[in-house]
């Protein structure tokens, strides 16, 4: 019995305590990231904000009365944890630029989506949405 306790903690002692190093300086070097994270504060958090209203950007010439479809999107941002609690749903705005569009038929266009300073948006669902331009109407 003591020698089968003995065999199992001397043989490759080398190796073992080689191993043991390792450990504890991975263990280390990876809580220290850890903690330089809490010390800055910075506890980055996830949220969704659910059925955000689309915005149409366009010139101010142009008088047209875009629809998209679909007309609210789902926006995941991140951020500090401290930050993202104080958001309301108008401080998160998915908007589609129409600006340099003149016409087309079933155009689709992605969202971009503007952001308070230190948030930054994750992803929007759908992506991209569907434009339906108004009817000419002709003068006779």
């Amino acid at each position: 019995m003591i020698a089968l306790l003995r065999n199992l903690f001397l043989k490759d002692l080398t190796l073992k305590l080689f191993s043991l190093a390792m450990a504890i300086l991975i263990y280390y070097t990876t809580s220290s990231f850890v903690d330089i994270k809490n010390e800055m504060g910075m506890a980055v958090t996830l949220r969704t904000f659910r059925d955000l209203p689309v915005l149409i950007v366009s010139s101010a010439a142009d008088v047209r009365r875009f629809k998209v479809i679909p007309d609210t999107v789902d926006v995941t941002i991140q951020g500090d944890t401290k930050v993202l609690a104080g958001l309301r749903n108008n401080d998160i705005r998915p908007l589609v630029d129409l600006t340099a569009i003149e016409s087309a038929t079933d155009l689709r266009k992605r969202i971009e989506v503007s952001t308070p300073p230190g948030v930054t948006h994750i992803g929007v669902v759908p992506p991209d949405v569907r434009v339906i331009f108004p009817k000419q109407t002709t003068n006779r």
